[in-house]
């Protein structure tokens, strides 16, 4: 079931919805960037007395959170991202949607929170989607809509302790090419006065508290001139863990696929993709620790995640040492372009998916 909240007009009736397609919002889609826009609304539901309730569409972006929710003064809070693709036949598809629902249900039972259904988590992103159909950027601009589901404690308490009322919202955005005139090898630095996890704490899960800890570091990064920041493990600060916001892989002389195993890293759905793809391509894929002196031996770099994909990493600045990471390609390196091509081909219909990651929407 679902109600609406209007505290402005929004027309959802049904003769309103079938008319509206893909791309006919009065947006400029080669400009849109990777940040927040208005559209039509989100979709909540809220968790009380052991229950989930009915779905809300909602049209104002302020939410009424009361002064001692869990979320605010304990950090009870985890989220997700994906996207909606306009796709060469008309249709608008999700990517992995099922692979994002479980991941938010890892995150809400590690910190105690009120799982939300993953069956109705990517019914609810479908719906997200359609309420927002006109924001979804057309096919050939290389835009998405980007989804963000949000989970957090929204009940009072004063001592620590897990909340008893919980909030599941989602919200949706057009984002365009990330890298308009083309992929760009960027410079990473290490970052060593600053650990992003503890190998037995939360960062394999996506809870709000991980980003938080990396505002302040990936902040002095930029200021120094280095777009993305690397993590390394909090033990022994040896063995690489993963880069801000994205998981670390690399291509070795062989031309194996490589990205470090570790308990304090978040697994990427985006990796876990592009790992299956590479398997199928007869490529060797190792999931193993990786040493940071070993780095500079790897033909192509890159950090790899939602928002992007890929983005190959021209170098690793590590206690003063330029580590040379991608062979001197001032944009991303044959196997990993290879790589992109082919999953960026299956997300907008160009390709088979023959591995059945995209949901009709």
């Amino acid at each position: 079931m679902k109600s609406q909240r209007n505290r402005n007009r929004w027309d959802l009736s049904a003769s309103s919805i079938d008319v509206k397609k893909p791309g006919s919002a009065n947006l400029d889609w080669k400009n849109l960037g990777f940040e927040y826009r208005e559209t039509n609304g989100h979709l909540e539901s809220n968790f009380a007395n052991g229950v989930w309730g009915d779905t809300e569409i909602v049209q104002d972006p302020y939410l009424k959170v009361h002064i001692g929710a869990t979320s605010l003064h304990y950090g009870q809070a985890c989220f997700e991202g994906l996207k909606a693709f306009h796709c060469k036949d008309g249709k608008v598809r999700l990517f992995r949607p099922d692979e994002n629902a479980k991941r938010c249900e890892q995150s809400a039972t590690r910190i105690c929170m009120a799982p939300f259904p993953q069956d109705r988590f990517i019914d609810m992103c479908k719906e997200a989607v359609r309420n927002n159909i006109e924001y979804v950027p057309p096919y050939g601009s290389n835009g998405a809509l980007y989804i963000r589901p949000l989970l957090f404690g929204s009940g009072a308490r004063i001592g620590l302790q897990p909340a008893d009322k919980y909030k599941f919202l989602i919200l949706t955005i057009p984002v365009g090419d990330y890298y308009q005139g083309g992929i760009k090898a960027v410079k990473a630095v290490v970052i060593d006065d600053y650990d992003r996890a503890a190998p037995k704490g939360v960062g394999n899960v996506k809870v709000a508290g991980n980003y938080a800890a990396d505002i302040l570091p990936n902040t002095l990064a930029k200021k120094r001139g280095f777009p993305i920041a690397l993590y390394l493990d909090a033990k022994t600060n040896t063995y690489v863990e993963e880069f801000s916001t994205s998981n670390f892989l690399g291509v070795d002389k062989q031309g194996a696929y490589i990205t470090p195993d570790s308990t304090a890293a978040l697994k990427s759905i985006t990796n876990k993709s592009l790992m299956e793809l590479a398997k199928s391509m007869g490529m060797d894929v190792q999931v193993r620790r990786v040493h940071i002196n070993e780095v500079e031996q790897f033909q192509e770099t890159a950090a790899c995640g939602t928002a992007v994909v890929l983005t190959p990493v021209a170098s690793i600045t590590y206690k003063e040492k330029v580590l040379q990471t991608n062979s001197g390609y001032d944009g991303v390196g044959p196997v990993l372009r290879n790589l992109y091509d082919r999953v960026r081909a299956i997300q907008t219909g160009d390709a088979e998916d023959t591995f059945g990651w995209m949901v009709e929407v």
